[in-house]
């Protein structure tokens, strides 16, 4: 039975992890690639790409930023590509979406963050389905973001390895609960020093052939947590570069943010000296990007807007790409560029097929990337959040309210010229109109259950996240991500998950929860249809909150975690088809029946 392990409180910071175990079963799924695939994947090169976490274009020194150092990353822009005009989402799903499809995210049905609207459609084909099926070893450590059950999680979209997490946020950094192909693992030390140490695994042991490895750290996204070594130098430093509205920066959470940055640093440095160590470097195109603007008010070069806006601020980002021997090095590129490019360009500079055959929105790079472009089209870029759309062109921007922007003349949108420029601003306000249509811009939600059943080697994870509060119960915090259900006092309250049973057969049932010494001894059931079952809850497990300690600022509307035990409810038949997954009370014997977590199904063979 898999557990949820507790995290003593500001024990790990500042250990630094030795190199990550991995199984032998999965190093040995790594390696043995039949002879004939190897011998046709000889000279074509690896892919690392490496995603952070709401990281702002000014959040490297190579941008002028002198409040942080990042030392490495400059270097690995200089060496190779910088895109100086790299647009994304405002907010980290739809981004992840982009990159791995090639297409804007309301096309695949991410229309939100947490609750389900995170979830990337199944027919859409993935940047590393395509890479697999050209015969690479494909891997993802950290934070997925599109879909927890399969066939959304990143087992089932052309990941053979998976090792992280598949929320929007983790609650804790330390010694953190995690996923490694669906089942509940403990991590080691701290979350980027972890997810790296499985990353140099995977390097290491698919060095004889070639492999795609997807690096999606979830820093410096709060709760804003990092090592001693990292945060010593901030604790009491002053911040000389500021927001460009110095009133809304909150400087705890800047110094913070900026040392999660330099960890991040240190860790790409990890990365790029494996490649080196195992001589793979000149045959690794090697990707860095982020997922949207920064998650504060901080240093962002004088751009409008922060996450979650559709200005520049919450847009423009960095993108370096290095190929040593095909990419020149110290190439800038002025061309606005995107996410929705990264998949074809990748599989263009590789030579891999592209799987599936829905009309991509992105373009292939590689003409900019190899000085191979001749007259390179004008094009709009569409940036999206809940109904609000912005566009961009290679010299200017329409905000979402309509306003019109020479961002040229005028980086930082402070002077709108619509008046001015009539002609051009009814042109890019039709062109929005038209794309809302097309892509399906303003529709935010979509009737899709939770899928359950779907293989039988995973257990279906349904978290809180995913799940309605009813009656007394709420969620931990405000945001669902990682929270989970607590205040459940009444036999008419209820937590329930719109799930599609895809396989008839018998499920295990688990649930994970907390329940202190007072409580014990309510009768809880489960149910889906007519199928029912009922458990005593005999045992207390009541363990405290952590993360509180680890925290260097204020995580907002995050929630704490603990440690939740599993509880096994039994065993039950299901047929196919959709239901509503039921958690209620049958009798109560405290003041809480307990706190809820997770429930998982695992189909038995």
């Amino acid at each position: 039975m898999h557990r949820f392990f507790s995290t003593s409180a500001g024990a790990r910071r500042g250990v630094l992890v030795s190199a990550a175990m991995v199984l032998c079963t999965h190093l040995l799924q790594w390696t043995m690639a039949p002879p004939y695939v190897q011998a046709a994947n000889a000279g074509r090169p690896n892919v690392v790409v490496i995603l952070t976490d709401d990281q702002g274009w000014g959040d490297l020194s190579l941008h002028g930023n002198s409040n942080v150092s990042t030392p490495r990353i400059d270097a690995l822009a200089r060496a190779g590509a910088e895109f100086d005009r790299f647009y994304v989402c405002p907010v980290c799903a739809p981004t992840r979406a982009e990159f791995l499809t090639g297409r804007y995210h309301s096309r695949g049905g991410v229309h939100g963050v947490s609750t389900g609207e995170e979830r990337l459609n199944v027919d859409e084909r993935t940047i590393a389905e395509a890479f697999q099926a050209a015969g690479y070893a494909t891997a993802g450590f950290g934070k997925w973001h599109n879909g927890t059950q399969p066939p959304y999680h990143p087992n089932s979209r052309g990941f053979a390895e998976f090792y992280g997490f598949c929320s929007g946020h983790w609650g804790q950094y330390f010694d953190p609960v995690l996923e490694h192909n669906g089942a509940i693992v403990r991590g080691e030390g701290f979350i980027i020093d972890d997810l790296t140490n499985h990353a140099l695994t995977f390097i290491e042991a698919n060095q004889d052939r070639p492999f795609f490895c997807y690096l999606p750290y979830n820093t410096p996204h709060s709760p804003f947590q990092v090592p001693d070594r990292f945060y010593d130098k901030f604790q009491d430093a002053p911040i000389s570069l500021r927001n460009r509205d110095a009133k809304k920066e909150n400087v705890i959470q800047t110094r913070a943010a900026l040392a999660m940055c330099e960890n991040i640093d240190w860790n790409v440095e990890r990365v790029l000296r494996k490649l080196d160590e195992l001589q793979l470097a000149d045959n690794t195109i090697v990707v860095y990007f982020t997922d949207n603007g920064p998650n504060t008010w901080r240093f962002n070069g004088d751009m409008k807007g922060r996450k979650g806006s559709t200005d520049e601020g919450g847009v423009r980002v960095p993108c370096f790409i290095r190929w040593p021997g095909h990419i020149a090095p110290g190439l800038k590129i002025p061309q606005i560029s995107g996410a929705i490019d990264l998949l074809p360009t990748l599989t263009d500079l590789a030579g891999v097929s592209r799987v599936g055959d829905k009309p991509l929105d992105g373009v292939s790079l590689k003409p900019l990337l190899t000085s191979q472009k001749k007259d390179w089209p004008q094009r709009m870029i569409f940036s999206h959040w809940r109904g609000r759309v912005s566009v961009r062109t290679d010299q200017y921007r329409l905000g979402r309210k309509g306003g019109l922007f020479d961002m040229h003349a005028d980086p930082g949108q402070r002077h709108d010229i619509a008046a001015q420029q009539p002609k051009l601003t009814a042109e890019l306000t039709a062109a929005v109109a038209d794309w809302k249509t097309e892509v399906g811009a303003g529709v935010r939600r979509e009737n899709r259950p939770f899928t359950v059943g779907y293989q039988p080697s995973f257990a279906t994870h349904l978290a809180a996240r995913d799940g309605v509060p009813l009656g007394n119960v709420r969620r931990s915090a405000r945001a669902p991500n990682c929270s989970y259900f607590t205040n459940w006092s009444s036999t008419d309250d209820k937590m329930t998950w719109d799930v599609n049973v895809l396989a008839e057969g018998d499920y295990e049932a688990v649930v994970y929860y907390t329940c202190s010494k007072e409580d014990i001894g309510s009768t809880i059931e489960l149910r889906l249809g007519e199928n029912r079952l009922q458990i005593k809850i005999e045992q207390p497990h009541d363990p405290p909150l952590v993360g509180a300690d680890d925290d260097r600022a204020d995580r907002g509307g995050e929630s704490y975690v603990k440690a939740f035990r599993p509880l096994p409810l039994g065993t039950f038949h299901l047929s196919k088809g959709r239901g509503l997954l039921t958690l209620q009370a049958l009798k109560t014997a405290g003041k809480q029946v307990m706190d809820v977590r997770l429930i998982t199904l695992k189909r038995l063979k």
